[in-house]
Parts: C-alpha cells; structure tokens; sequence
C-alpha cells in the first residue's frame, strides 16, 4: 500500500473563511520534499479553487516525484458552474501530465455536501444537517428525489467533461453515504474516517469496495490531536466557533497527540490488511486552525493536520507527522475510546 497526504491550497467554506488564508510558493516547495523526503508519501492529493494554486502546488509536488491527484474544488457551486471549470481545470491537469501517468484527475469530493443541489441546504454546513436530520432527510428525497440519482446523473456528465482534456486515469472522492456508479471512473475512491459508530463494521465497509475490481484509494482519513477524537471521526473539527472574535473551542479539551498518531497508524494497518492501493491522510497542514498557548483559543487542538501552524506562519511536527513517517506495514492499532 502507498503513503500518501492530502494539501490544501485553499477553499472558501464561507466568503470571509478560507481554509488557507496565505499562499507562499517557496512555502509550497518546502512542504513538498517535507512530504515526500520526511514524510516518506507516494503520492498528493492537492484541493481548493484557485486554479493558478492548484498549479503551482502540482509542479512542485511533480517536481519532488510525487504522484498528483489533482482534486479541483469549487467550494458550493452549481453544477452548472461546475461543469466549465473541470473542463478549464483538466485542461491544465493534462498539460501538467505531460505523457506520463503521475496526474491523477479528482472530480469532485463529496458533492452531496460541496456542491449546490443535490442536497437541501444553502451551504455545505446546512446539507450536513440535512444528514444528520431525519426529518430533514425525508423533505429532502420527498422534494429532490434521490440524491444518489441526482449525484450520478451530474458524475456521468462530469467525467465525459474532464475526460475530452485529459488523458489519465480520473475519479471521484465519495463520501461513504453516497451510493456510487463508478463505471464512468478508473478508480475508486472514497473519504471514509473511522469513528464510535462504525468501528465495529469499519473493515467490512472498507473491504467492500474492493468488490467493483478497480484500484482503491482511501482519500481521506484521519483524527484530530485531542483526547475523544478518535471517537468522532470526520466530525472531530466541529468543536470550534467560528462565530466568535477570536474563533475559539466550544468545549474544554485535552490535547493528545499519541491519540491521533495512535488511530492514524491504526488505520494503516487496516488498510495494508485490506489491499486499499493508496491511503491519503488528511492531511498535511490545517492553515486556518492554529496553535496558540491558550487552550480555548488553541484551534490547533480541532486540526487534522500533523504539523502545528503557528500565529507567525512557522510550523512544528506533531507526534502524527513522526508516527506517520515511520510507518513501516501492518501493526496492532485500535479506534481510541
């Protein structure tokens, strides 16, 4: 199985929140060999909107010998919208490709959320309610049909889109609520953390994939550096008030880095066990989550990252970043209660 990362270049989940407010190219640089020479990673998976970002972090990577899955994402769009832009942005993946197979095309990540109308919801916050909302899950088959229907009707005109630009291989980053076609893609994929309520079942669910005889990425994993979050899963980061000046925790928390390496290593091992192909970490660095010395304000706590972005822009390796990197093959590992 090969180590790879998730990178993020930056997305707006609202007009005055990007996930990575600086862009610095020599930074870049620097965090590609840290990914592939420190971390000992395959392979990248590189997100956000900005196509000229998504550029530049790609040609480092490339540069670094990583393989790219180039993963455009156009934070809460229409498909309408959607549709020109991976035409403009596998245009660029394929001269980035360049006759060799190290450019992956991602088209799309868990568009039942990232993207408008599938789901009821204005933004991606209000269609994860709609999931976590039985009522709410209800009004949304009764008045838009089924959003696995609707999901596959827009990838099967997604993938004829990327695919007249672009000569690779191309997938979808599922999510594992979304019931996938994946004839239309060379891959499969899907971002699936483990948590308290499918741990018991989380290595059956990840072996099912295998059955669509297609290569397996697990393209998002992962566990946030505080006591409990294993057990939360994906929704480890929804501790933090945004509504607040400064942004802080809503709950007491109690820092724990040997809890994230602990479930990431553990996840490791299950994937190896299980033949996935590639498991991308999410992820590299949380930009808009920092460390600070107050433990309400310490946003770092509620970040998937494995280095801790500070206040000044420098940054510092977690124990996740160690443990991840010395990761040989398959080890005991267990989902932290």
């Amino acid at each position: 199985m090969r180590k790879a990362i998730n990178y993020d270049v930056g997305v707006r989940t609202t007009p005055d929140r990007p996930s990575r407010p600086r862009f610095d190219p020599g930074q870049v640089r620097e965090e590609m060999r840290v990914i592939r020479r420190d971390l000992g990673c395959a392979a990248v998976r590189i997100f956000g909107e900005d196509l000229d970002r998504l550029t530049v972090a790609a040609e480092h990577a490339l540069a670094e010998g990583l393989e790219v899955w180039f993963s455009p994402d156009p934070h809460n769009s229409r498909p309408g919208e959607w549709l020109p832009y991976l035409s403009e942005c596998a245009k660029t993946a394929e001269r980035l490709r360049a006759g060799s197979d190290r450019v992956v095309f991602v088209a799309g990540r868990e568009l039942t959320f990232f993207m408008r109308g599938l789901v009821l919801g204005r933004d991606a916050f209000a269609r994860m309610r709609t999931f976590t909302s039985v009522p709410r899950l209800v009004a949304n088959l009764a008045l838009k049909g089924s959003f696995n229907r609707r999901l596959n009707g827009f990838l099967a005109r997604a993938a004829p889109v990327v695919r007249a630009e672009f000569g690779g291989r191309v997938t979808y980053a599922a999510g594992p609520w979304e019931e996938v076609d994946w004839s239309p893609f060379d891959v499969v994929a899907v971002d699936h953390y483990r948590d308290a309520r499918n741990a018991a079942v989380y290595r059956e669910r990840i072996r099912a994939y295998r059955a669509h005889g297609k290569p397996f990425a697990v393209t998002e994993f992962g566990c946030c550096a505080y006591r409990g979050a294993a057990a939360r899963g994906a929704m480890a980061w929804n501790v933090v008030d945004r509504a607040a000046e400064p942004a802080r925790l809503r709950e007491p928390l109690v820092r724990d880095e040997h809890e994230q390496a602990a479930e990431i290593t553990g996840l490791l091992d299950v994937f190896a066990e299980e033949e996935v192909d590639t498991a991308f970490l999410f992820t590299y660095a949380s930009y808009s989550y920092p460390h600070r010395s107050d433990p309400v304000h310490d946003l770092d706590l509620a970040a998937y990252g494995v280095v801790r972005c500070l206040p000044d822009g420098s940054q510092e390796p977690k124990e996740a970043f160690h443990a991840y990197a010395a990761w040989p093959g398959p080890r005991g590992g267990a989902l932290s209660r």
